[in-house]
């Protein structure tokens, strides 16, 4: 059955079956790549009943808007994931997906038209929601060891001065200090930083020692806000950027 759609920026409404009902209210805005060839067949998986994937908005590339499930309902596209300590991020996400073959099939840049239409969408989304800007988030942030998108060609600056998400000018790279951390290593350094992702609002586990999952995270941090150099090291720039966001975090 269809429905109308949410927002008035929609183009197509293309209903997907993949979908339940929530059981939080919505407080993220979560940003997708769809990783496929085309987004004609991009759509058609997110409207098989078989794939059990949705999302609830996709943006094609020339910033035409298919709506696939209703924003009151619980759609598919976050896989197991958290943020802030909450495990079901389906039940308090918005999702869009946004045409993109992704790192398998052709990473490309992302044209204008589709990032203005992201722009327009997220930005009637966050204010019908209430959504904070900082809640604006990448599907890797929020799975770090299973995804990389929208990965790090994604403009989150230009959102960022649109007033949709939360982003600060990343700090340079630079070989100065000693506050380079690298797979395996351990201390107290190590548990600083790990509490710092903690904070912002990664799921990573407090231990003093960089293991993989902590790689993980840095990588997805840093394809989202230091995306000159993406490599899981924690270097002095993104300790430095991690810094700048967390002292620029909206006051509750």
């Amino acid at each position: 059955m269809t429905f109308p759609a949410d927002s008035p920026h929609v183009t197509e409404v293309r209903p997907s079956p993949n979908h339940d009902e929530r059981e939080a209210d919505v407080d993220i805005l979560l940003l997708h790549y769809t990783g496929m060839v085309s987004a004609e067949e991009a759509v058609a998986r997110l409207c098989d009943a078989e794939s059990k994937v949705s999302c609830h908005y996709l943006v094609h590339e020339d910033g035409r808007i298919v709506q696939m499930v209703p924003e009151s309902a619980r759609a598919w596209h976050a896989g197991l994931s958290s943020w802030e300590g909450e495990p079901d991020v389906n039940s308090r996400s918005i999702g869009i997906e946004i045409q993109n073959p992704g790192h398998e099939h052709g990473y490309r840049d992302f044209p204008d038209a589709q990032i203005d239409a992201v722009i327009r969408l997220g930005l009637d989304i966050c204010e019908r929601h209430a959504i904070a800007r900082n809640r604006v988030l990448a599907h890797s942030d929020v799975a770090p060891k299973r995804k990389e998108d929208p990965g790090e060609k994604f403009p989150w600056d230009r959102l960022y001065a649109a007033k949709l998400g939360h982003w600060q000018k990343p700090a340079p790279l630079t070989t100065e200090g000693n506050d380079s951390f690298f797979e395996g290593d351990t201390g107290e350094p190590v548990e600083e930083i790990q509490s710092l992702f903690s904070i912002y609002g990664y799921g990573i586990e407090i231990n003093g020692t960089f293991d993989a999952q902590t790689k993980a995270v840095t990588t997805a941090f840093q394809r989202h806000f230091r995306q000159e150099k993406v490599d899981g090291t924690v270097d002095p720039s993104t300790v430095a950027t991690l810094r700048r966001l967390l002292k620029a975090l909206p006051k509750v």
